[in-house]
């Protein structure tokens, strides 16, 4: 059967920008932080999460796509969010930020048990409709993340790349960078082909980002 959205057409309709911004301008709230796999909140609602290296800006996109400057909330520390966190938008799904990967200032035993615990997330979670892999627009993918496109790929989650701090360097430059990126991705198997650059400091991609995630997760 084909799927019925086109996964390398980056155009959404006004009708699904509009109806996603509805969604995530609805209320949003912490739900709880889990340390343990037999911690986390029942698999009754569909689910996001978002992962990438510490400091690429997790807490950033989630509070510009919900328009909170607080909700997430990130630390001049990498490696502080030790947990997987849940966020409950509008009663209907779940943003899962996820604990960063490279951590700078834990010891390798510490960040081996954050990353596991991410690891068994990703198998076990039969209600995660999509990974968003967040990559800073100015370095692209790095060795670091290759390993965590491969945990993924193992773990047969689809999952998506989102390049953050696209504001930070010049336009033609984001676009090579999303050219090299969809190139390197092409043949892993759980990669969702479509590359989104974004900017929560100005915005750019988030309209896009939020219709993903309501296509993803309630289309």
């Amino acid at each position: 059967m084909t799927d019925p959205i086109d996964p390398i057409d980056p155009i959404f309709s006004e009708d699904e920008i509009e109806a996603a911004r509805v969604l995530f301008a609805q209320p949003v709230s912490f739900m709880m932080g889990a340390v343990r796999m037999d911690g986390l909140p029942p698999s009754d609602l569909p689910e996001v999460a978002f992962a990438g290296r510490s400091n690429v800006g997790k807490s950033s996109l989630i509070n510009g796509l919900v328009g909170q400057k607080y909700l997430a909330r990130a630390s001049n520390e990498p490696g502080r969010t030790r947990e997987i966190n849940f966020f409950l938008l509008a009663e209907k799904l779940r943003l899962v930020d996820l604990p960063g990967y490279g951590f700078a200032r834990v010891s390798r035993t510490t960040a081996s048990k954050f990353q596991d615990l991410g690891r068994q997330f990703l198998r076990g979670r039969p209600n995660l409709k999509r990974v968003y892999l967040l990559i800073d627009a100015r370095h692209g993918l790095k060795k670091v993340d290759a390993e965590a496109l491969d945990a993924l790929d193992i773990s047969a989650v689809s999952y998506q790349i989102v390049l953050t701090k696209a504001d930070k360097i010049k336009p033609a430059e984001v676009e090579k960078v999303v050219e090299e990126t969809s190139k390197a991705i092409a043949k892993r198997p759980a990669a969702f082909p479509r590359v989104l650059a974004t900017s929560s400091e100005k915005g750019l991609g988030l309209p896009e980002l939020r219709a993903e995630i309501q296509r993803t997760c309630l289309g």
